[in-house]
């Protein structure tokens, strides 16, 4: 059950790229949990995936040998969950169908990316921490910075929607 688990359903055995492959998966498994709960189950979701999460890795770590070994991705999904919990929030705030904001999805995927291969700041100190802690937890980071940066780029859309005409 383990490696179901870090492996987020075997997505992170898909080659090249298993964290992007991973990353996907999150975006796509997020819309049903959305559709069923909205917003606060995402929230819900995001702890259930980092308490089963956290053993399932250090499993998956042991067996291989490696402290962050790259089949792992539930790290992934939690950051990539945290990453788009703003324009669920968002969508569920205004009414609005939570497909329509698809520029919000895109930044909250790309941006999560770009922080979780980048590793700036404490995403790379957790990174460097060597521990299945610092594999789960480089993630959830990156993910704050990318929710942090997909509100700033809905301020600024949304603003100058607002006052540009």
């Amino acid at each position: 059950m383990s490696r179901i688990i870090a492996t987020f359903f075997y997505t992170g055995l898909i080659r090249p790229a298993p964290g992007t492959w991973g990353s996907l998966a999150a975006l796509v498994a997020a819309l049903p949990i959305y559709w069923l709960g909205g917003p606060w189950l995402m929230l819900a979701a995001i702890a259930a995936v980092l308490l089963a999460g956290f053993p399932a890795a250090r499993a998956e770590a042991d067996r291989s040998g490696d402290h962050d070994p790259s089949h792992v991705v539930i790290d992934e999904v939690a950051g990539q969950w945290v990453a788009i919990w703003p324009v669920l929030f968002g969508a569920a705030h205004v009414g609005a169908p939570v497909l329509d904001l698809w520029p919000g999805w895109v930044a909250a995927f790309v941006l999560f990316r770009l922080f979780d291969i980048w590793k700036p700041s404490l995403v790379g100190r957790m990174d460097r921490r060597g521990d299945v802690t610092g594999l789960m937890l480089d993630d959830v980071v990156a993910g704050i910075f990318a929710a942090i940066g997909v509100v700033v780029f809905a301020v600024l859309a949304h603003g100058v929607m607002i006052f540009g005409g």
